[in-house]
């Protein structure tokens, strides 16, 4: 059998929230039942691409898997962004991306310190890759800032926001090209293609070898379940967008928290998946590239992708002139995963502390 019972269940539930997802949205239902209903299948869709991604990743070591997975994981996010430009949602869009990073570095990242720490004790990673990630993170930062400053402070930029996030947009995607050659660079004795296993000599001299891994799904499969969830994707997104609106007016939270919590959370479920199971099977250096290289994605490939792709959707131009809020929660996150990951080693403690600060953040935007 190609694919197991948990497999099947999970494909089975995907497949059934998507068709209710797209009758209750068509049918005009219940707008709060409406929207669960789509983020659901989302989720789900994006836990499926995760599955598939992850799949392929199994061939490569932890670098390119890292890559791979959060670069294949944000379609669904993209989607979404894609739809809400078009909606006008601009505001809803600022906060969706803005919130991916840090649920991703803070929500993420802290439940898979959390729950490696529980399970395995102290965990340790090679620190190289998430200390050049922490420094690219500052560079994001600092372009999302500036453009906000020179609003905020009325300088002669500040009427050509514009331009002005056209051009951070360029340069930050020449430095996301840049950083892909590092970020494949992994050490080869760290493959998943082969699992060590002990023997022992005559001597009684334990000896290391290598087996060949579960081989998982075939590689055509694997692609073929990606490609599918990426489709359904696209059109849950769409649905999901149409829902976002009505929704918000019925709970009565802000767009604000709505793009930052609930938006990012749905949209990312790839990570949050993923690399809290990479962290529970106890592989540390997994879990690090999936999760922070999706942070790192997002803010120097996505964001200035969506920048640059607003001036031909037609509707208001996604500019990076963002409320000072947004990137003061920003820097604070980046400064403290950074000091977290710097060392190359977690415990359980930092895993609460990283949940802690998203939960202040998230709480600081309840009111918009």
């Amino acid at each position: 059998m190609v694919f197991n019972r948990r497999e099947i269940i999970t494909i089975g539930l995907t497949v059934a929230l998507c068709i209710l997802a797209g009758i209750l949205t068509n049918a005009g239902g219940n707008a709060i039942v409406t929207f669960v209903a789509n983020a659901a299948a989302l989720s789900m869709l994006a836990s499926m691409v995760g599955a598939a991604t992850e799949e392929i990743g199994n061939r490569l070591p932890p670098g390119p898997t890292g890559v791979l997975q959060s670069a294949l994981g944000s379609m669904p996010e993209l989607f979404v962004c894609i739809f809400s430009l078009r909606a006008g949602l601009v505001k809803v869009v600022q906060a969706a991306l803005i919130g991916s990073i840090l649920a991703n570095s803070l929500l993420v990242l802290g439940l898979a310190i959390l729950v490696g720490g529980i399970k395995h004790g102290r965990q340790r990673f090679d620190s190289e890759a998430p200390r050049m990630i922490a420094s690219l993170m500052m560079l994001a930062v600092t372009a999302l800032a500036i453009p906000t400053l020179a609003f905020e402070l009325h300088t002669a930029a500040s009427t050509h926001e514009e331009a002005l996030s056209a051009a951070c947009a360029i340069l930050l995607l020449i430095v996301f090209t840049a950083s892909i050659p590092f970020a494949l660079r992994s050490d080869p004795e760290r493959s998943p293609r082969h699992k060590s296993i002990q023997v022992d000599e005559p001597a009684n001299q334990p000896v290391v070898v290598t087996e060949p891994a579960d081989a998982g799904w075939p590689l055509w499969l694997s692609v073929v379940v990606l490609a599918v969830a990426a489709i359904g994707a696209g059109f849950v997104s769409e649905w999901f967008v149409r829902g976002l609106e009505p929704a918000i007016h019925a709970i009565g939270f802000s767009e604000a928290f709505a793009g930052i919590v609930v938006v990012a959370i749905a949209g990312n479920a790839v990570e949050n998946v993923v690399g809290i199971q990479l962290a529970a099977k106890n592989k540390p250096d997994y879990a690090m590239s999936t999760i922070l290289n999706s942070s790192l994605q997002i803010s120097i490939g996505l964001i200035p992708v969506l920048v640059l792709v607003s001036f031909f959707l037609g509707g208001p131009v996604l500019t990076l002139v963002m409320p000072p809020l947004l990137i003061a929660a920003l820097l604070l996150t980046t400064l403290t995963t950074a000091a977290i990951v710097n060392d190359g080693e977690t415990i359980w403690l930092e895993g609460v502390a990283l949940i802690g600060l998203y939960g202040i953040i998230a709480a600081a935007f309840w009111w918009g």
